[in-house]
């Protein structure tokens, strides 16, 4: 038998959640015995999890997802130390760019070493690897192979799929020269695969070794997430893809709109969240002393667990993620941060006021915001006294207790920006702003340019706010680390996602789609949506109003998923909304003020964005092109140039 090179990327270790095996190849074997040791089984296993994307600084920098959305904004001058996802943000790229993640050179890999450990994984029964525990490592495999071709068809769209084939040793390379297989048949073989394998896997696992392991909870989120995808307009129905075919003139996109999906989707997130909750997952929620919902640690908390396994609103996540790097590009130079990684001024809009009301409803022509007369909000001029609010947030700045004892906490003092004023909960766990509370230096921020926080150069706040979400509050670059999971999947997107499908599918439960939007609402700290008429607990809505509702869930998730793992920029590829939300100019407070004059101005920050109509897929690198005269480039994308 033919040696192999047994590397070791980076594996996901099966003896500890956090430990990591070297990169270099340490012997070379056979599969014989590979497959006659329990911990080289494990391994291999190991390195078959480890292409499992990192939704903290991966999602930044190298597949660039939160970068390509309308949220996080990384300064652009970063470009020069391998951030190659900046030049596409205006449009800078083709069919030969590289692209870090790289998916349709690594997927492959991952896909054949998953079928060569169901093919040849052997019990080891005198090192304590019994036939039970490779039967369900089998399964693993099995999820793995459906997760990774969810990932590639989400990223390029149709490809050339065949799952369960496994090349000999020895074959012919034409037998790999295939074409693309249509959307559809790729989504109903991942669907089938995921809902058999989740019957066949545990839904937790009693040993805190094993986290991070495949579930059947993982197997119904991937799934849910996916056919809300499948039902949503890029992919239902969509005439931009009409004339879009293999060489044999086989439609890879159907052109015809059926409603029935969006029910299939609202299925699929039903049965996510009842077997959720029966495996005992439930919203992360933190009360005060007094019992009340405290929706500041509640939003914050719930993205830094102090272990693997004390948040039961994560569904799916990844051991180990490089949460450190994205919390030191968040942070300022003046505490040894790298300083650039910030958030957009629409970003900052989208957030409620504290009374639950939309701040900002829209834009004018000119860009100015178009300000809902009913919230309470305004950006002129600063506010003449402190914002104080009744909870008992640790990151918070603390106002002493009020008459009936209850701890204070001074959510932005006086003479704040009247914009950052009376905000919801979830902006101040999201948003660092000038003049905001900075609990791990234990000051406030000051931004204005040639001040402690800004030195004008590309490690500064370039929109005039740093990135907050998922930042420890206590997070010193190079001084301080909080271990945390990477979340891929939890259950409040899983709410928001099936209160989207009931609202959209035809006959949808409306009383059920607002008892899953206002459990999101409730936890954010926020009055709640109601059928009855609007008081100081509720708003009104009228539920059978599709439109309208499709705008709420949208504003809901556009903050509830911000600046998360790249759900934002998902979300605006499969509404289509990519190339309203994602052409034009950003802005931010102009970085470059040195006085509260002229630096609480929108401005147009950084580049123009350029979102064309071929963007919305990955092109397949031209490299593979030229390999296989069977393959289909993604639609609108040429050899030299990025399509229309």
């Amino acid at each position: 038998m033919k040696k192999i090179l047994f590397a070791l990327l980076a594996l996901i270790s099966f003896t500890s959640c956090s430990d990591f095996l070297d990169k270099e190849p340490d012997n070379e074997l056979t599969l014989d015995e590979v497959f006659s040791q329990k911990i080289l089984q494990e391994r291999w296993l190991g390195e078959i999890y480890s292409l499992i994307p990192d939704p903290y600084f991966q999602s930044v920098k190298e597949n660039g997802w939160d970068s390509l959305g309308d949220d996080m904004s990384p300064s652009e001058r970063w470009q020069q130390w391998g951030w190659d996802v900046i030049p596409w943000l205006s449009g800078n790229w083709n069919s030969q760019s590289g692209w870090a993640a790289s998916y349709w050179a690594e997927v492959p890999k991952r896909i054949r070493q998953a079928l060569i450990f169901m093919q040849r994984a052997t019990p080891v029964p005198d090192e304590g690897l019994g036939s039970g525990e490779i039967a369900l490592m089998k399964q693993e495999c099995r999820f793995l192979i459906a997760y990774y071709s969810w990932l590639m068809v989400k990223t390029y769209g149709p490809y050339p799929f065949n799952p369960t084939y496994l090349a000999p040793t020895e074959f012919n390379l034409n037998d790999l020269m295939t074409g693309p297989t249509p959307w559809d048949e790729i989504i109903d073989w991942i669907d089938a695969e995921l809902l058999d394998v989740s019957k066949q896997l545990p839904a937790s696992y009693t040993s805190s070794q094993k986290y991070g392991r495949a579930t059947s909870i993982m197997c119904l989120a991937v799934r849910a997430r996916m056919l809300l995808f499948h039902a949503s307009p890029l992919v239902n129905g969509n005439p931009d893809y009409a004339d879009y075919a293999d060489n044999n003139g086989v439609k890879l996109h159907s052109q015809a709109y059926d409603p029935a999906k969006w029910k299939r989707a609202a299925d699929a997130c039903r049965d996510l969240i009842e077997a959720a909750h029966a495996a005992g997952h439930a919203l992360y929620i933190e009360y005060n002393k007094d019992g009340s919902i405290d929706p500041f640690s509640s939003y914050q908390n719930l993205f830094l667990p102090t272990n693997a396994t004390n948040c039961k609103e994560i569904l799916f996540a990844r051991p180990n993620s490089d949460y450190g790097s994205l919390e030191n590009h968040s942070s300022t130079t003046a505490e040894r941060g790298n300083g650039g990684l910030g958030v957009v001024q629409e970003y900052v809009d989208a957030f409620f006021m504290d009374n639950g009301l939309p701040a900002i409803t829209g834009y004018n022509a000119d860009g100015t915001p178009i300000i809902n007369p009913e919230s309470g909000y305004t950006e002129e001029g600063f506010s003449t006294e402190d914002d104080i609010r009744v909870v008992d947030w640790a990151a918070g700045k603390d106002a002493g207790k009020n008459a009936d004892g209850k701890a204070q906490k001074n959510i932005a003092k006086a003479g704040t920006f009247n914009m950052y004023v009376h905000r919801e909960p979830r902006f101040y766990v999201s948003v660092n702003f000038n003049g905001g509370w900075y609990p791990a230096a234990n000051r406030y921020f000051d931004m204005l340019l040639n001040h402690q926080d800004n030195g004008g150069t590309h490690d500064a706040p370039q929109n005039g706010y740093f990135n907050r979400k998922r930042v420890h509050p206590n997070h010193l670059p190079g001084r301080t680390g909080f271990y945390r999971p990477g979340i891929l999947y939890r259950l409040g997107e899983a709410y928001l996602n099936y209160a989207e499908a009931l609202n959209e599918m035809d006959g949808g439960d409306k009383n059920e789609m607002l008892k899953y939007l206002n459990a999101i609402r409730e936890r954010a700290g926020i009055r709640q949506y109601t059928t009855g008429a609007t008081d100081e607990n509720f708003i009104h809505v009228d539920v059978n109003d599709k439109a309208a509702m499709r705008a709420l869930i949208k504003a809901e998730r556009r903050i509830e998923l911000g600046a998360e793992g790249g759900l934002r920029y998902d979300d605006l590829r499969r509404w289509k909304d990519a190339e309203k939300m994602l052409n034009g100019y950003h802005h931010g407070m102009n970085y470059r003020g040195d006085s509260p004059e002229t630096f609480y101005k929108r401005t147009e920050c950084q580049s123009k964005r350029v979102y064309k109509k071929a963007f919305y897929w990955m092109p397949v690198h031209q490299s593979e092109m030229d390999k296989n005269p069977n393959l289909v480039q993604a639609p609108y994308w040429t050899a030299s140039t990025s399509g229309k």
